[in-house]
Order: structure tokens, then sequence, then C-alpha cells
């Protein structure tokens, strides 16, 4: 009876989180794509300073976590990774988002999305290439479901509504930056798995207060400090519109709670879950997107839609079978 009730209590935990990583990303990318495309005040001038929100979001989940520690502080054990360690993951984790940012003065937020989704594609080259790997034929058929969707949407004609609303469009070059953007976050994922690894102690709280940490420093330092920083014109921008303002302060508390849950899947369920989770999440959405912001899909461009997250999806399953059997495997020596 004992365990059933703590099977039920872990189901609610993981609806729970599922619930929050979801809401929150949702409507942060609805928020995102708001400031990137709309125009503010009387003269429709544009907040063209989108880097500012990565310098944003990391003031405010550096307070965040700071204040979680101290009033869950019993969770922080000692033995957790120093703050110094987090040095060269917040240098990917500052430039690699912001290049994701500002890929969307150049393609639509639903493109950003899909070409943000390829990260297997990447990752599957390089260990092809320089580690030798070899892999099944159906994880290269996930490959191929990935970049066929990608490649063919980036060639499909995009709808003149959705081109009016961008800043600069330029498709080659948003592609490239998501690219560069994917090159970045592999780098952080693996460098946050080997402090994982050298520190097992460290706590959620204390990941994410590490790596905005460094991602502050970095920012300000690219914001304010560098000839070529915009960093005095986007609180200018936000002072003479408050409601961008408004805007950005949503973004950096969905990111917040975004991040918080996202920490906690990881501590309750593992890196697959999260995986699984913002999979789904990221197709909901260029659902909302292309409903809720009027960026309307033509058919094929659905078709598209599909054929990565059914990728996607067949490389999840053929994840958690294979730690179903690695489990399994363990049980049984």
């Amino acid at each position: 009876m004992e365990a059933h009730g703590a099977g039920i209590r872990r189901v609610l935990l993981l609806v729970f989180c599922i619930a929050g990583i979801c809401s929150a990303y949702i409507y942060q990318g609805f928020v995102q794509e708001t400031l990137s495309t709309k125009r503010f005040g009387p003269d429709g001038q544009r907040f063209d300073h989108l880097a500012f929100l990565n310098l944003a979001q990391n003031g405010v989940c550096l307070v965040w976590s700071y204040i979680m520690i101290k009033i869950w502080s019993s969770e922080e054990s000692s033995g957790g990774a120093p703050w110094w360690s987090y040095w060269s993951a917040g240098i990917s984790n500052t430039i690699g988002p912001a290049m994701g940012i500002e890929a969307l003065k150049y393609i639509s937020y639903p493109a950003q999305v899909l070409a943000k989704s390829s990260k297997m594609i990447p990752v599957m080259l390089m260990g092809t290439l320089f580690y030798g790997i070899r892999y099944t034929i159906p994880e290269y058929l996930c490959s191929v479901l990935v970049a066929g969707g990608v490649s063919t949407f980036a060639i499909l004609k995009t709808s003149s509504k959705t081109i009016s609303k961008l800043a600069h469009p330029n498709a080659p070059l948003g592609y490239g930056l998501c690219l560069l953007n994917l090159a970045f976050d592999g780098f952080t994922n693996a460098t946050q798995d080997s402090l994982n690894a050298r520190y097992p102690k460290t706590g959620a709280w204390g990941i994410m207060l590490g790596m905005n940490l460094w991602g502050t420093m970095y920012n300000m330092i690219y914001m304010f400090v560098l000839p070529y920083g915009s960093g005095s014109k986007a609180i200018g921008f936000c002072i003479q519109h408050p409601e961008a303002a408004w805007d950005i302060l949503l973004y950096c508390c969905c990111g917040a709670v975004g991040q918080n849950f996202i920490f906690l899947t990881i501590n309750q369920f593992g890196s697959l879950a999260v995986t699984t989770i913002t999979t789904t999440r990221k197709f909901g959405s260029i659902v909302v997107s292309s409903i809720m912001s009027g960026n309307p899909l033509s058919s094929k461009q659905w078709g598209c839609v599909f054929m990565v997250f059914s990728g996607l999806s067949y490389q999840i399953f053929l994840k958690w079978q294979k730690l179903l059997r690695s489990q399994n495997k363990s049980k049984t020596t």
C-alpha cells in the first residue's frame, strides 16, 4: 500500500513537471516572438536589442536560484561543484542562446524551433567523423527524418505575412546562427555532464546559480563594456516603451520558472525525461506560434514539422528502450 502511494506521488510529480516546463516555455516562446516582431509606439520602432534578453534572464534566474538556496539550504549539501567551475559552460551558454535569439531577426519562430530541434545531426556527424562511432540503422533513420524535414522546410516559400514581420529576412544567416547555437549548446551540455560526474552532490539550485552567475557577468561585459554593446540602448528603449520592459520581465520570469522545473525533472527523473518533455514542448510552441502569432504554415510546411518530430519521437523511443534494457540487465546481475 505504501509503495502504491509512493508511485502515485511520483506520477503526480511528473505531471506537475510536464505542466510546468510546457506552460513556462511555450509562453516564453510566444513572448520572445512578440518582442522580435512587434512594433512599439506611434513611430513603430522595433526592439532590436534581442541579446539583452539573455542578460535580463540570467540576472532574474541568478536572484531566483540564490533565494531558493537560502530557503531550501538543507537540500544543498557540501561537496557540490564550486562556483568558478562553471566559467567555461557559462561562456558557451552565453554565446549560444544569444545567437538563437538573434536568428529571429532573419527567420520565423517556427523555422528557428525546427532548426534548433536538429541537435542530433551535428552530434552524430561529429561522432562519425572524429570518433569513429557507428550508429544503428534506426538512429540513421531518425537523423534522415529530422534533416529532411528541416532542409525541406527551409527551402519552401514562407508566407509574405510572416516575412513582413521579420526585421531583416535572411534565411541562410538565420539558419547559420541556429547551427552555431546548437554547437555551443552541445559544449554546454557536455561540460555540465562532466561537472555532474565530478561533483555528484551538486544540487539543482547550485547548477542554476553557477550557470547564471557567469552568464550575468559575461553578458554585462558584452552589453555594457565592449564598444559594440547595446545595453544602454536597450534600457533606453524600455524606458521609452514600458510595454517592452513588461514583455522582457515576463520572458525572464518564464525562463526562471522553466529552469526550475527542468532541474527538478533532471534530479527526479533523469535527462531523458527532460528531452522527451522539451521535444513535446517545441511542437506545442510551433502550434501556438501558428495560431496565436499569425504565422500561417502551408500544408507542406506542416508535413515538414511532423517529419522532424516523428524523427525526434522515434529517437526518444529508442533511448527509452536502451535505458529499460540496461536497467533490466542491472537487476539480473
